[in-house]
């Protein structure tokens, strides 16, 4: 799940190659009856049953009750999905769901399809992908902890809430607060004073009143957290999939034994991931001191692929016999001494 604009269509793509390059078998599902470009090879699409194109032109919809109508549709049409499902045997599942708020927010189509599809043997988790760029904004922020709490409540699944784009967060300009305030929503009243200096209007006691109590109700709750992620950073990638795992109660199965890769090792030996103070380090305080330390890195492992491999006896392996026929008998004839 996520809001419009939030990369979610890039994180599909980007786990679905991460997953693979560690030896899990990963199919993706689109769910999103509008999405007739996906980046990433679609296994199942729920354009093969509805489309939106249809839903509007057919029942007079707009764009945002196309989508309903379309997940209702998917809701009464099971058989179909699971019939899809029921082909990927022991697959890791990426469900590419649709960015209408509604969906996660009030509507019933979307948490009964999951429900259904958790009779098949699924455990579920629910990822709630967000722009990193909310942080800039006091009352985007307090808009974000809204929705990530009415999700919570409504789908009710394991849920992770994901902070997205986090690499580009100092683009943006700096904080009043590090990043784990906002991850781990911290005493949200520090952050009331910066509301207020938003936008005059804050300042009116009515709203004060207002902002005092939406603050009070999240916290009260004590539900939202989020993790946060760099689609194109592996490590970034290894610590949400790790956080995922929990969530959902991940077993390593016999057939990821036999990994031998970097990332496969660090997942099958629970290798530790980015802590939010490393993130703090790595993508806001010294950003550009650990993006030139990788870019050099990549400069030395391509020029470690491009030199010759080395010969039993040290030498470099000499490219102008490849391709040579057998040497001429000589004539002389080498007897070995028992």
């Amino acid at each position: 799940m996520r809001f419009e604009s939030s990369g979610k269509s890039t994180y599909c793509d980007g786990m679905q190659q991460f997953l693979s390059a560690i030896g899990r078998k990963c199919s993706v599902v689109n769910l999103d009856p509008a999405n007739d470009r996906t980046s990433y090879p679609c296994a199942l699409d729920i354009r093969d049953l509805v489309t939106l194109e249809e839903v509007m032109a057919e029942e007079e919809l707009g764009p945002n009750g196309g989508v309903l109508y379309a997940l209702e549709e998917l809701e009464h049409n099971g058989d179909w999905l699971d019939k899809g499902l029921k082909g990927f045997g022991e697959d890791y599942v990426l469900f590419d769901c649709p960015g209408q708020v509604e969906l996660f927010t009030h509507h019933s189509s979307l948490r009964n399809v999951f429900f259904r599809i958790q009779k098949l043997g699924y455990r579920l988790v629910a990822l709630h992908l967000t722009d990193s760029y909310c942080l800039t904004l006091p009352s985007l922020y307090i808009s974000t902890l809204l929705l990530s709490l009415r999700a919570m409540l409504q789908m009710d699944l394991p849920h992770l809430n994901v902070m997205t784009k986090i690499d580009k967060l100092a683009s943006y300009g700096p904080l009043p607060f590090n990043l784990d305030f906002y991850t781990e929503v911290q005493d949200l009243s520090y952050l009331l004073p910066h509301l207020a200096s938003e936008n005059p209007v804050m300042r009116h006691p009515k709203f004060e009143g207002l902002n005092n109590a939406v603050v009070e109700l999240v916290e009260d709750f004590g539900l939202v957290g989020f993790e946060t992620l760099a689609v194109e950073n592996k490590k970034s990638m290894m610590t949400l999939l790790q956080a995922i795992d929990r969530a959902g109660g991940y077993a390593f199965g016999g057939a990821e034994g036999a990994n031998d890769t970097v990332w496969q090792v660090a997942m099958r030996e629970g290798m530790k991931g980015m802590t939010i103070h490393d993130v703090q380090e790595r993508w806001i305080d010294r950003k550009e001191e650990f993006d030139e330390l990788e870019a050099n890195e990549r400069e030395e492992e391509a020029r470690a692929q491009e030199t010759p491999p080395l010969t039993e006896d040290g030498g470099e392996e000499d490219s102008d016999t490849e391709g040579m026929g057998p040497v001429p008998d000589s004539g002389v004839k080498v007897l070995r001494r028992s």
